[in-house]
């Protein structure tokens, strides 16, 4: 058989050379047929069931292969007959090529120019090129040969047809392609000519309409002709697409087994689209019975794993099911008009739906407008509003504020007569105080330095005060650390305590222990051996005993020289006992020092053990004492920087008590000012007072020429600034300790009045020049 084969290949060979055949066809001919010549068993068993078949087929198929177009016309009946039949596995690269005439294809020689430009879809491609047969040998690794080659057919048509670029489920198509050692540059022609020239194209197109078309076509072929089914579906919800889509747009690359794929598109090639709906009506048939018992999840899981093991258990069956399901092509254009009228229909209200939804936003627009206007009107009624609310609520606090400024001024004016009113009181109470003047004065002063030497006494104290708290807060701070220090002392020392007895005192009673039992045991063995070797020794002396005493007497009857060799014998073998039992004697002591070895290498071992102990728990305590060490630096570290703190906090406290003893200072000299300056201006106002009276007097008493000169020589006198002729020099102390109040308002009063002639015009207008007080 295997020469049977080989002799065909090279036969072909030959006529495909003959014939000026494509030398990359021969190639891949002549490399598929030396892979079928060492096969495995499983392989040659299923060749010796259909030997005589195969060959009949493969010689045919290469006739109609090396002839294609002299067969395609005379004989395309039994084309299609032998296609449905199933293209032998190593023909099916060349024979695919020839059925949808990509072998004489331009493209081919556009593949190269492709492959050097970039799409726009390589990302997509390379992420969707790992989920493409992924348990596949070719395809199984990552930037592979296959993958790569996968790549660049799937790049080169999203460049060459840039319309559908690339969508999911077309990589499988290809995968398929390549899986039949096709080139890439060939595999790249068919793929073409299957988006091209069998309705492939519609269907990966974004609106995906050919796709509709399919669903719809199938839809109503299983309600013709498997109305129960149908009508399962319709009651659980179950649409064609759910099941059908991944069956149109890979061909049945991903539903069923690779082989039974092929089978389907190899018929494909031949006849169309038709044969898709045979195989999926053919599938629904097979599973017919088993999804009209499930619901929706069952029948989801039963398409994607029950069916698909069923298809390929008997692809043939599969085949002969789809090839008697009847087909009628003028119901398909039927229905292909159908849907194509409510395909438009749906454009046409989708277009519709679209104007309206133009109108309703461009009504929306309009409304949102119209709102803002309403909204901005309704802000600039409300701003309106507020404004003139505002507008009266101003108007009606000016009409306040004049009332309260006439009340003031018939206020003023009644205060005006009350101050007159009041000088001439005081004026009274000037010449009568003016004695107790002096001591007053006398008083303020050592009131003063009382109150001057209290506040230094008052800073002193509270100078002490801050120190003494500081010395608090210091002796506060040592006597917790001092705490801290004795707890920490009494819990290392209950550590210790608790640490000794539970690591020395139970390590050493258990070594002590060990020890003892030890030594009891080397005791024990020691006492036996011993008792042994006395017995031994008892045994031996008993022995030699009895042999001295009794001498081995020879039988009478012997000849002498039997007699000789008896006793030389029995001298023999008393000396060979006494060998053997001294032999015995002294192994018995050998193993007798040997244990006593024993028992001091015994105790040399529990030494050791014990010196390395106590070595141990030396270097526990070394470790506990470093570790205690650590944390008392690291606590004098604290304390340190506790201290500094405190420190830090010390000559801030001091910065700051330096601070407000300065600004106090700041502020006595600035009473000090403010008490000067009110003494002039009240100064200047008696002035002011003192002139007033004497114009008064002036122009009561005009007709006294003698009043009328002291009057006189008095303004004179004042005018020079010699104020103290006029008036006792008490006015300082007696203002700022008892009438301030009234002083301010003589103070207030001659500021009014002062106002009130100089809009008369008066002769002392120049008095106005002087800053008013507040």
């Amino acid at each position: 058989m295997a020469r049977l084969k080989n002799t065909i290949s090279y036969t072909i060979q030959a006529e495909f050379k003959k014939n000026d055949f494509p030398v990359i066809v021969w190639k891949e001919v002549d490399r598929q047929n030396t892979k079928e010549l060492f096969p495995g068993t499983s392989c040659t068993q299923e060749r010796e069931r259909s030997e005589d078949g195969e060959e009949d087929s493969w010689i045919l198929w290469a006739q109609i292969a090396n002839d294609w177009e002299a067969h395609k016309k005379k004989n395309l009946a039994q084309i299609k007959q032998l296609v449905r039949k199933g293209i032998p596995h190593h023909f099916r690269g060349i024979v695919w090529q020839l059925l949808c005439d990509a072998h004489n294809s331009p493209e081919k020689e556009q593949y190269a120019e492709y492959i050097k430009g970039t799409s726009a879809c390589e990302k997509v491609i390379r992420r969707d090129i790992a989920r493409t047969y992924p348990e596949h040998d070719m395809f199984k690794e990552k930037d592979g040969v296959g993958q790569e080659s996968l790549f660049n057919v799937m790049k080169a048509y999203s460049l060459h047809d840039r319309e559908v670029g690339y969508c999911q489920g077309s990589g499988f198509i290809v995968g398929l392609l390549l899986m039949l050692q096709m080139p890439e540059e060939e595999a790249f022609a068919v793929f073409v000519k299957l988006m091209k020239d069998y309705r492939m194209r519609d269907m990966f197109k974004p609106t995906m309409a050919e796709l509709g078309l399919c669903m719809y076509q199938l839809e109503n072929l299983v309600q013709e002709l498997i109305p129960e089914l149908h009508n399962h579906f319709n009651s659980q919800g179950f649409h064609t697409s759910m099941y059908a889509s991944s069956w149109f747009l890979t061909l049945f690359t991903t539903a069923l087994a690779i082989p039974t794929a092929c089978r389907i598109i190899d018929v494909f090639l031949s006849e169309g689209m038709e044969t898709l709906f045979k195989v999926a009506l053919a599938l629904l048939t097979m599973g017919k019975d088993d999804l009209l018992s499930l619901d929706m999840e069952g029948m989801l899981k039963f398409f994607q794993k029950e069916l698909p093991i069923r298809a390929d258990a008997d692809p043939e069956a599969l085949m002969n099911l789809a090839y008697n399901v009847k087909f009628n092509t003028k119901k398909m254009q039927k229905l292909k008009k159908e849907y194509t009228v409510m395909k438009t229909k749906e454009q046409e209200d989708m277009v519709e739906l679209r104007r309206l939804r133009q109108e309703n936003r461009l009504l929306r627009q309009r409304v949102e407008l119209l709102e803002a206007e309403s909204s901005e009107l309704a802000h600039r009624l409300v701003r309106g509003q507020v404004s003139r609310a505002e507008e009266e609520e101003t108007i009606f606090t000016v009409q306040r504020e004049l009332q309260a400024l006439r009340m003031t001024h018939l206020q003023t004016t009644h205060q005006l007569e009350i101050a007159q009113e009041e000088i001439k009181d005081l004026l009274m109470v000037i010449e009568q105080n003016h004695n107790s003047c002096q001591s007053s004065l006398d008083e303020i002063t050592a009131k003063k330095e009382q109150l001057s030497q209290k506040e230094e006494m008052v800073s002193c104290l509270q100078e002490e005060l801050f120190k003494v708290r500081l010395r608090e807060a210091e002796k506060d701070a040592v006597i917790r650390d001092l705490h801290s220090k004795i707890q920490d002392l009494e819990q290392d020392k209950k550590t210790l305590r608790e640490s000794t007895v539970d690591n020395s005192v139970a390590h050493l009673q258990e070594e002590l222990i060990a020890v003892k039992l030890r030594e009891a045991e080397a005791n024990l063995s020691l006492k036996d051996l011993r008792q042994r070797v006395t017995e031994l020794s008892s045994q031996w002396q008993r022995h030699l005993q009895e042999h001295r005493a009794e001498p081995p007497t020879a039988p009478d009857s012997t000849p002498k020289k039997l007699g000789l060799f008896w006793e030389s014998r029995s001298g023999d073998v008393q000396r060979l006992e006494e060998e053997l039992m001294s032999t015995r004697l002294k192994e018995m002591e050998a193993v007798m020092e040997l244990k006593e070895v024993r028992l001091k290498v015994m105790e040399l071992e529990t030494q050791i053990q014990v010196s390395s102990n106590q070595l141990k728990r030396q270097d526990e305590d070394n470790k506990r004492l470093a570790e205690a060490l650590e944390t008392t630096e690291t606590k004098l570290k604290e304390q340190t920087s506790k201290c500094r703190d405190h420190i830090h906090k010390y000559t801030d406290l001091e910065s700051k008590m330096k601070d407000e003893l300065m600004m106090a200072r700041i502020r006595d000299a600035e009473c000090s000012q403010l008490v000067a300056e009110l003494t002039q201006k009240i100064s200047r106002l008696e002035l002011k007072n003192s002139e007033l009276v004497t114009e008064g007097e002036l122009r009561s008493h005009i007709g006294d020429s003698d009043k009328v000169r002291q009057l006189q020589e008095m303004l004179v006198e004042m005018n020079k600034g010699d104020v103290s002729k006029v008036i006792f020099p008490l006015s300082k102390s007696f203002i700022y300790l008892h009438t301030l109040r009234i002083f301010y308002n003589i103070l207030l009063f001659f500021h009014k009045m002062i106002q009130y002639e100089s809009s008369k015009g008066h002769l002392f207008s120049k008095s106005l020049h002087s800053p008013p007080l507040e």
